[in-house]
């Protein structure tokens, strides 16, 4: 199933007048020879083409709209430690070395994601600290439990327990207990990072061909991509399409689900008005199953997301449900407009951990962030590199999380899962 386009123009991408300026890109025609050709704009397709290009390949990508359409383009902006998956889940798949591992390649890509930004000068507004808010009392013994965890057993120490009191230095709300302080974690403007990661790409040598939807692939010694205009013949070939990837590598397609999620954000708030809400200016995220996350944009806008869809279209009045959703957190932005609503698809897999691995010797893929992956984007596009050009360790402690088909095959995959969910949306209430 093709999923439909994602419902509006994004706060991020009107707002590029204020940063770097989106460079217009060709599509790709007739014929082009690479060493590695790359599929997928997003954050993970740019970083695989970046870390080739340092590497000395010759790198070709193609991206079917323009460079960070998609999730990377879109998303939240909250940079965050760890998996979606569990610790104990991880733990359960491949085994506590390799769990614990997972867990440092997820602080790898925090590390590597201030890198790129200070290396590359990306000017994308990155912000510190991000905060994991307990809506119930079960919840607050959860973050205990977390702190413990962290701390003690994966030697983590910029993370800091919050109880409700400590909470009003960082946000003005009434409706959380207590809260997870990651002073590590952060975020940012994820349309400008993908964009300025882009631009680092092509100054090391990689071609960016955009509008050129990739139709099919063929096999071989050479792999032939095949797009409505041209082709790429190259040697390896990278697919970071994700949810988007339209049926390009049916195989893959099976192990993830493209669920939409939304966000609102508010006309621009007086600095001493969005400080007295944010004091800390940390991003926030709450640990219910569909979760509100929100923070603040540079232009103290309210940037509030929550709410997800398991259809593949669009819900409706987006913009008033995401509105009340907010008012529920910050009753006093009652007077405050939303000026711009959109909405997006990240892929998930069964056991929320990401996808990585190999189709052939020669083609690689990065999948299933799970939408925890704005610094895992980055670090798998990293790892793709070091495994093409001969050092695997480190993608292969991902390449072994053993990863199932979702249920009910091409029809039945999505009434199943909205199904399954039900139980999880009853949960939040309790």
């Amino acid at each position: 199933m093709k999923l439909s386009a994602p419902p509006a123009r994004s706060y991020y991408a009107a707002s590029l007048s204020e940063g770097p300026v989106r460079a217009a890109r060709e599509p790709l025609v007739g014929e082009t020879h690479a060493d590695v050709a790359v599929v997928g704009g997003g954050i993970a397709g740019v970083s695989a083409a970046l870390h080739l290009s340092q590497r000395g390949y010759r790198v070709a990508l193609l991206e079917a709209r323009e460079i960070g359409y998609g999730a990377s383009g879109r998303s939240g902006g909250q940079i965050i430690f760890g998996l979606a998956a569990s610790q104990q889940a991880l733990t359960k798949q491949v085994g506590q070395d390799d769990a614990r591992r997972l867990f440092d390649l997820s602080i790898a890509g925090l590390k590597l994601t201030q890198q790129l930004i200070h290396q590359y000068k990306i000017d994308c507004e990155y912000r510190p600290n991000h905060i994991h808010v307990a809506v119930k009392a079960r919840q607050v013994h959860e973050l205990e439990q977390w702190c413990h965890e962290l701390r003690d057993r994966n030697d983590y120490r910029s993370v800091q327990l919050l109880n409700r009191n400590e909470l009003q230095s960082h946000i003005s709300t009434d409706q959380y207990l207590g809260g997870l302080l990651d002073t590590q974690s952060g975020h940012l403007h994820p349309l400008k990072y993908t964009l300025g990661l882009a631009q680092a790409a092509e100054q090391l040598g990689t071609q960016i061909f955009e509008n050129s939807q990739v139709l099919n692939y063929t096999n071989g010694n050479t792999v032939t991509i095949h797009t409505a205009r041209g082709r790429i013949l190259a040697k390896h070939l990278v697919l970071c399409g994700n949810a988007y990837l339209n049926g390009v590598a049916p195989v893959l397609a099976k192990r993830i689900l493209g669920v939409g999620t939304y966000i609102i954000a508010t006309e621009p708030l007086s600095e001493e008005r969005a400080l007295k809400l944010f004091p800390s200016n940390a991003a926030i995220a709450d640990l219910n199953w569909i979760v509100d996350y929100f923070r603040l944009s540079a232009d103290y806008r309210v940037l509030f997301g929550g709410r997800v869809s398991y259809s593949s279209l669009e819900p409706p009045n987006v913009a008033e449900s995401m509105r009340k959703r907010m008012l529920r957190i910050f009753p006093t932005l009652a007077d405050v407009k939303v000026q711009h609503a959109w909405g997006g698809f990240l892929d998930i897999t069964m056991s929320r951990a990401p996808n990585f691995g190999r189709l052939a010797p020669n083609v690689f893929y990065l999948q299933g962030f799970s939408g925890h992956g704005m610094a895992l984007t980055a670090l798998g596009g990293q790892l793709v590199a070091e495994a093409l050009a001969g050092t695997a360790e480190r993608f292969d402690v991902f390449a072994r999380i053993p990863h199932r088909d979702f249920p009910g095959g091409a029809y039945l995959r999505r009434p199943s899962l909205m199904l399954a969910m039900l139980y999880y949306r009853l949960r939040d209430l309790l």
